[in-house]
């Protein structure tokens, strides 16, 4: 069974209070606004006028700063009840005027329910001033509103809110400024959401009183609006009240009563402007879902970019340790002091049996120079890191600020992005120690024969481990250029004296496992700067958890159930078919609306 409109429009309020798009993309701005706006809607107006389709039309009365909305509601209802400003801004705080038996529908959050309610006269832009009175047909309810262009951004805000929550729009202009470009705004959005609306132009003058009308006209037209009523109101002097005279302001309450006299007439109106805001609402989600989608995408693609980074200079740093390239500068000088290159070197490479006696007496006296080669190959793989680190973070910087977002992104991180962490070179020594004693347990554990164990406590573990070490550092042969000749020398050293403890099959095995180790330490030390960008950007950052397909979706469901109850309301309100209803049009150019 389909879901109905009312619990469909509540599941779209609830998803767009939790749209972020806080990305800076090209629309992102326009439809977060629109998201917001809209929930307010959903709120204001289209939710609780949906379930209580016979409350009373409210008819907002919006215009430009100095309009002459104030006097104008004053002069219809023959009654100072909403008071003009002397100051601009006019009007700060909202009036709803309504007839006392309509008290209830009003006293209440149905409508507006961020604002507080007061019957005094206030100046609180978000307390909403209600006054019963008789002058107001039952059935009817006039909302004086800020000015749509006032110098304070709060009113702006407010009468755009205002005028989201109306039936109907009593639009107020003047003859000297209904061409201006904020109220065609506003009156285009009213003709895109199929509000009803009706226009009064303002103070115009004798002679301009047929040209103004039709150039306005004309306008209304070409915006959509060419149905709409359009009352003009001669410029005039007010009385001792400050009402204009009734003959200037008739057609306009003629209007209003035409509207309060009829149920039918009402609906109509009611249903019109509800079926447009909800029209409104559906055109707006398939952006929004397009505007999520495409936020995702761009973290994605921004996420993408550090881990492919991580993830090259991982690389790197291996394709480095194992090509030879550590057998350089302090590295091979400590080497060289540890095995030398004349007598042991042609020990080495004489048969293993006749020189062992002889290298095992020379390891036993090089302990010291052994730590000094793990020394060496510690601040080598320290340096190595700390460089590749370094280099890392700046650029995932770089290619960032290549991007918008990328650098809205750094901005956002507060400075944690383009280097490494506070505890990176802390965390990269100990990386280096914990695989140096890998490769120390590698040794031990693979002489499990008395033989093995034998040559090795004849030649010590730190000097075969350092072995181990640099064998695993030139295996692939990376030294090119007049190094060959020393690093492979060097090579071919640590190969022999593993090969006399472990024998040919299985030292590259233990290199291989060496590399491995290795790789893991130098992953873990870059996971850690990896979590750590993570988190000071992406897992911090309010990215839209709102699906996109669940968003479109929800519009369609929307759809399919906005024309059934529109189709139901109309079956039920409109059946109520009124004898006396006048269906002639209204004369001094106002009509139905609808």
């Amino acid at each position: 069974m389909a879901e109905s409109l009312s619990v469909v429009l509540a599941q779209l309020r609830e998803a767009l209070t939790q749209v972020q798009l806080t990305l800076p993309l090209a629309n992102s701005a326009d439809v977060k606004t629109w998201a917001s706006k809209s929930a307010s809607q959903l709120d204001d107006y289209i939710i609780p006028r949906l379930g209580a389709i016979e409350a009373p039309l409210l008819t907002v009365v919006g215009g430009s700063t100095g309009a002459g909305k104030s006097t104008l509601v004053n002069s219809i209802l023959r009654q100072v009840l909403t008071t003009p400003g002397v100051i601009r801004p006019t009007t700060k705080a909202p009036v709803l005027i309504h007839h006392p038996h309509d008290t209830h529908w009003f006293n209440t959050d149905r409508v507006f329910p961020e604002l507080a309610r007061s019957q005094d006269s206030t100046d609180n832009p978000r307390c909403l001033q209600t006054i019963a009175s008789q002058a107001v047909p039952p059935g009817m309810a006039i909302l004086d509103a800020p000015d749509i262009d006032s110098v304070d951004e709060a009113n702006r805000a407010l009468a755009d809110q205002l005028l989201a929550a109306a039936d109907l729009w009593l639009f107020v202009t003047s003859a000297a400024r209904y061409a201006d470009a904020v109220p065609w705004e506003y009156l285009e959005k009213a003709s895109q959401r199929s509000a009803a609306v009706a226009v009064v132009v303002n103070r115009v003058p004798p002679a301009a009183m047929k040209a103004v009308p039709e150039h306005l006209a004309q306008m209304m037209t070409e915006q959509g609006l060419g149905d709409s009523p359009l009352f003009a109101v001669p410029e005039t002097v007010t009385d001792d009240q400050g009402l204009l005279p009734t003959s200037a302001i008739e057609p306009v309450r003629a209007w209003i009563d035409y509207l309060a006299s009829s149920k039918v007439v009402r609906a109509k109106v009611v249903m019109g402007t509800l079926d447009g805001a909800i029209s409104s609402l559906e055109a707006g989600i398939e952006p929004l879902a397009q505007e999520i989608t495409e936020q995702g995408e761009t973290l994605g693609r921004l996420r993408t970019i550090a881990d492919q980074v991580f993830i090259d200079t991982h690389k790197n740093v291996m394709a480095q340790s194992s090509d030879g390239s550590l057998l350089r500068g302090e590295v091979m000088a400590r080497w060289q002091d540890f095995v030398g290159t004349g007598e042991f070197m042609r020990s080495v490479e004489s048969r293993l049996g006749r020189a062992r006696d002889r290298m095992a007496r020379f390891f036993k006296g090089q302990g010291d120079k052994a730590l000094d080669v793990q020394v060496a190959v510690k601040s080598g793989l320290e340096i190595l890191l700390l460089e590749a680190g370094q280099s890392a973070a700046e650029r995932i910087e770089t290619e960032w600020m290549a991007d918008p977002a990328g650098r809205f992104l750094i901005e956002y991180s507060d400075g944690e992005v383009g280097s490494v962490s506070q505890g990176y070179q802390a965390r990269v020594e100990e990386a280096i120690r914990l695989w140096q004693d890998d490769v120390l347990e590698i040794v031990t554990s693979e002489t499990a024969g008395k033989r093995t164990q034998a040559r090795l406590a004849a030649l010590g573990v730190n000097g075969v481990g350092v072995s181990l070490m640099l064998f695993a550092f030139a295996h692939t042969a990376g030294v090119t250029g007049a190094e060959i000749g020393i690093a492979g020398g060097t090579a071919v050293v640590g190969q022999k004296v593993l090969e006399m403890i472990f024998g040919n099959e299985a030292i590259r095995k233990l290199a291989a496992t060496a590399g491995e180790k290795l790789a893991a330490r130098v992953e873990q030390v870059f996971a850690v700067e990896h979590d750590r960008l993570l988190a000071k950007t992406f897992d911090r950052f309010p990215a839209d958890t709102i699906s996109p397909d669940k968003l479109v979706a929800l519009g369609s469901m929307i759809t399919e159930a906005r024309v059934a109850e529109m189709a139901h309301l109309e079956k039920v309100v409109l059946s109520e078919v009124e004898p006396h209803l006048e269906t002639a049009e209204m004369t001094a150019g106002g009509h139905d609306p609808r």
